[in-house]
Formats: structure tokens, sequence, C-alpha cells
């Protein structure tokens, strides 16, 4: 039986808005149709939230005024600490009620670096459990972890060379991805000879190191409100959305609800780069890192779809769809998530 919204449709990797409907047969796009309707609503691809900590979920909103070290450096960091008082029920209940609430606001998947060993990753699968989102988890600390998780996540080339995890990634086919260049970019370059399949954050890129991005095509994962949250700066998104795949992520629910809604209002309004490419930051550059075919309205896609409601008081008279998207729109507006 297919199923078909209508209203302004968001299509195809500009993100035309088209007035019409998409068809859905089989959890997969069967049409898209230009068409005249009477619907006001805007459907567009859900998002995928490429870099995540929801773990953090136990201990939203502490340690205010601490730097980036006291806050989330291994062992001993406040995350690390709390979680490590938290009960296992405590952690499994909040990283439930975060994924519940991405599900809710229209991310169909994202890109988690998963603390806690494998009963780190055996804790987020048992709060998945019912779920629409889809996971790609990165395991952390050790080869085991990254074994029983889809990949392994670094902390940091300047924490440890990372070279026996980053074989044991090879050997099992599994990515290796590591933050770089989140306090200073002293740890890029080491970072990027791991040949990962993309970095976190690039806060302080130099010139070289831009341009080895750009010759790799390393993608690049951007975090723009941890970043300031944290005081190590804004990273140059412009310079990289010129050079790679550049994706968004909303990093530590410690520090920022897990809201694409609120990442590309504060990415949009905070660099030069357009609405579009913060939309396709959001959605189908995210998705291409997880290994995923949605992210775009087309033909023959996985039908992930988020509509918002265009006369919802927020978006009404609204003259620019994908602008007001990216700039205006929130958890408030959504109206329907087919995950």
């Amino acid at each position: 039986m297919a199923t078909t919204l209508e209203g302004t449709i968001l299509r195809g990797e500009s993100f035309d808005p088209a007035e019409g409907r998409v068809v859905v047969e089989d959890g997969e796009i069967a049409a898209v149709e230009e068409t005249a309707t009477d619907s006001t609503d805007i459907v567009l691809p859900a998002f995928v939230n490429a870099h995540t900590h929801i773990g953090d979920s136990i201990a939203k909103e502490a340690g205010g005024g601490l730097s980036l070290d006291e806050l989330v450096a291994p062992p001993d960091g406040l995350k690390h600490r709390l979680l490590r008082q938290a009960s296992r029920e405590e952690k499994v209940r909040a990283m439930a009620r975060s994924l519940q609430f991405m599900e809710d606001s229209g991310t169909a998947a994202f890109l988690e670096f998963r603390e806690g060993g494998v009963e780190g990753v055996d804790a987020i699968r048992d709060a998945l459990a019912d779920r629409r989102i889809d996971p790609v988890i990165f395991g952390r600390e050790s080869a085991a972890a990254m074994r029983a998780a889809d990949g392994f996540g670094a902390s940091g080339a300047r924490d440890g060379e990372f070279g026996d995890l980053r074989e044991a990634c090879r050997e099992a086919g599994k990515p290796f991805a590591i933050h770089a260049g989140e306090r200073d970019p002293h740890d890029l370059t080491p970072a990027m000879d791991l040949d990962p399949a993309f970095l976190i954050h690039v806060v302080h890129p130099r010139d070289e190191h831009l341009d080895r991005i750009e010759n790799e095509q390393l993608p690049v994962v951007v975090c723009p409100r941890s970043n300031l949250v944290t005081d190590v700066g804004v990273a140059p998104i412009r310079e990289l959305v010129e050079r790679t795949t550049v994706a968004l992520g909303t990093d530590n629910v410690m520090l920022n609800s897990p809201s694409m809604f609120r990442e590309m209002e504060f990415a949009a309004k905070l660099a030069d780069v357009s609405a579009t490419e913060v939309l396709r930051m959001a959605t189908h550059n995210g998705a291409e890192l997880a290994g995923k075919e949605y992210g775009l309205i087309e033909e023959g896609r996985p039908a992930k779809l988020l509509t918002l409601d265009g006369d919802s008081d927020n978006l009404a008279g609204a003259e620019d769809p994908v602008r007001a998207v990216v700039r205006r729109a929130g958890e408030g507006d959504v109206k329907g998530v087919m995950l």
C-alpha cells in the first residue's frame, strides 16, 4: 500500500523546492511528482547527526565554566567521572530518552562515539530497543569495543598513537574516525597519517592541513555549538565546504541538545555558507559518512523523510522554504517523521 506526502518538496541534491508529492511504497521513494496540491507542508529528507556522545545524557548541563579537558578529556574529565558513577540502568534510560527526542525531531541516523568499551556498546544497543533511528556506533578504548561496534572512535592523536587500533580496524573492515584539531593544530597531521574515514572538529587547521584534506578528499564533521561552548573557537566551515564533504554533528549531549534544527540554525548564522549547503551537511553528507543511501528525496532511495507544518505560527509566510527549514524551523514545527 502506498503512502503519499504532499506539499513543498525539497528534492534532489540541490533541494529545489517544488509543489508536489512523494509516493512511498515498501519503505522506498517510488515517485516524486510535481503537481498542484492544497498542502502547506514542507517535505524534506530526515537528518543524519554525524557526531554524538549520547552517553552524556546522564549529565546534561553539568560542568558549566570548565575547560574542554576538564569536561571531556579521558580518563578523568567530568563526563568520565559521572559516567563511572551512574548505574548501567541510569545510562540506558537516559540514552533512550535522548534517542526518542532525536527520532521525534526527524533524525534518521546518528554516528555515535561510545564510551565504556564493550559494555558501553552493549548499553546503547539496549537503549535502541524498539527505536527506529539507525545507529552507527564507534566503540572506544579497545579493539574489542571496535569489534562489538561498527567502527572505532579515537579521542585524538595526541592521546596515543592508535596505530594498533587503526590496523585492527583494517583487519576487521571497519571505519576508524578521530577527533582532530579541536584545541590546536598540532594533532591534525598525526590524525591524518592514520588514514581515518573522517575527522571531527578541525577547528584550527593550517593551510597545509586544508590542502591535504582537499587532496585526500578527507571528510570532516563540524560541531559549531560544542566548539563555542568549550571555548576552543570556530571551525572554518566555508573553507572546509569548498574543499571536501562536510557533515554536521551535535557532539556531547552534556553540552548541547541533540537537535539538528539548532545545529543548522547556528551553523547557518555563524558561517558564510548557504542554507542549501547547511541542509546538505545535515542530511545527505551525514548519510554518506554513515554509509546510508538516504539523505535525499529521489526515486529509489529509502524513504527517511520529515514533514514540517509550513503553516505553523513559526513558518507561515516564509518566502524561501530552504532558508526557513535551516534558519527558523524547530521541533514544534514537526508534523510527521517517516523512518
